[in-house]
């Protein structure tokens, strides 16, 4: 006859093998949002990657939501790029939310040069973020910046309208900010469980 004996007792005595632990990865990029990164699987942006950022207006809150991950990196002396950006950024507005401007770089193009411009900083490894606001992108587009962000291991942030939220979209990350309530919406995320959520900014 045989004992019975508990999953508890065998993980005790170490004579099951559980793989991997169940260690949570500390966020490289936390969003400085403290209930956005406690939504967010490994606590902020994903490394190494295109999140898009989905807009019920133009200027809905876009920059408020990234001012404090641009504000670490370049008081860190990492160079953020922001490409084709729909108004000329205020100085005093982005010195106000902690940005170092010595590190802040705006790359003025037409929209047919844009996607080229986003996809030649994210790969080239030298920024920490690189932010691209792209009227017309299809999934081709989508999946050549999120291959460049992995490449150069580069945070990338496509700023889209939130009518492309019915497509589908490579990036890792999608939030959409809505204006009425003000707050954030997770769609998609790698290792999420729970898309659908939302975080009151």
């Amino acid at each position: 006859m045989s004992a019975v004996v508990s999953i508890d007792a065998l993980l005790r005595q170490q004579r099951v093998w559980k793989g991997r632990g169940e260690s949570v990865p500390v966020a490289i990029h936390p969003t400085g949002h403290l209930a956005l990164d406690q939504l967010l699987p490994g606590g902020g942006w994903p490394e190494s990657a295109l999140s898009e950022i989905l807009l019920a207006a133009p200027g809905a809150g876009e920059l408020q939501l990234l001012w404090p991950t641009l504000a670490r990196l370049t008081r860190a002396g990492e160079r953020v790029v922001l490409v084709a950006p729909p108004c000329i950024p205020y100085a005093p507005a982005w010195l106000a939310a902690g940005v170092d401007l010595r590190w802040l770089l705006v790359i003025d193009t037409e929209e047919r040069e844009a996607l080229w411009a986003a996809e030649q900083c994210l790969r080239s490894g030298s920024c920490a973020a690189v932010l691209c606001w792209p009227q017309r992108i299809d999934d081709r587009g989508l999946r050549r910046l999120q291959l460049a962000a992995a490449t150069g291991q580069t945070l990338g942030f496509a700023c889209r309208p939130l009518r492309e939220a019915v497509n589908s979209s490579p990036a890792a990350l999608r939030l959409a900010l809505d204006c009425h309530p003000r707050q954030v919406r997770l769609l998609k995320c790698r290792g999420a469980l729970q898309p659908g959520q939302a975080v009151a900014l």
